[in-house]
Formats: C-alpha cells, sequence, structure tokens
C-alpha cells in the first residue's frame, strides 16, 4: 500500500523520528516521508514511531492508499524528495 507520513515531534524526538522514517519511507519535505510499504512494514513503522513520540505533545498522522491510480502530485517550487538509490 501506498504510505504518507506526516510528523510533528518535539526537538528532543525529532531526529529519532526521521531516522525510523528513512528506514521505511522516502522523505519528501522536512517530516514528510512517502513510499510503498506492506502491512507488516507499516504495523512496524507505526510501532517503532509510538515508542518514541510523546501522544500529549506530538501529532503523528498516516495517509494509506491501497492504490496510487487515483492520487496526483504536483509540486510547485524545490523538489525535496530525496532518492534512496545510488547509481
Amino acid at each position: 500500500m501506498y504510505v504518507i507520513v506526516a510528523y510533528d515531534f518535539n526537538e528532543k524526538r525529532v531526529a529519532k523520528a526521521l531516522k525510523i522514517s528513512r528506514k521505511y519511507l522516502t522523505p519528501v519535505q522536512n517530516s514528510i516521508f512517502e513510499g510503498d510499504l506492506t502491512l507488516g512494514q507499516l504495523q512496524h513503522l507505526k510501532m517503532e514511531l509510538e515508542q518514541v513520540m510523546d501522544p500529549e505533545i506530538d501529532s503523528l498522522i498516516l495517509f494509506m492508499f491501497d492504490q496510487t491510480y487515483y492520487a496526483t502530485r504536483e509540486i510547485i517550487g524545490v523538489d525535496k524528495t530525496v532518492d534512496n538509490f545510488i547509481i
């Protein structure tokens, strides 16, 4: 499934959230990641981020799509997408 993750964590925890998110997804913007995950990978990602966050202060939003067929993506300005592939 296609997943978009956006988080707003306290500065004490944001580096850990970044490291966890990069294990599973591609960075798109500061604190926003996207990519294809299996259900198991999604569960692990959520579990790891929930262990780091303080639910009374931090915010985590996950958008999950069964298909990307109906979604369009438009970038205006600088494309901050980082590819994890080395050529």
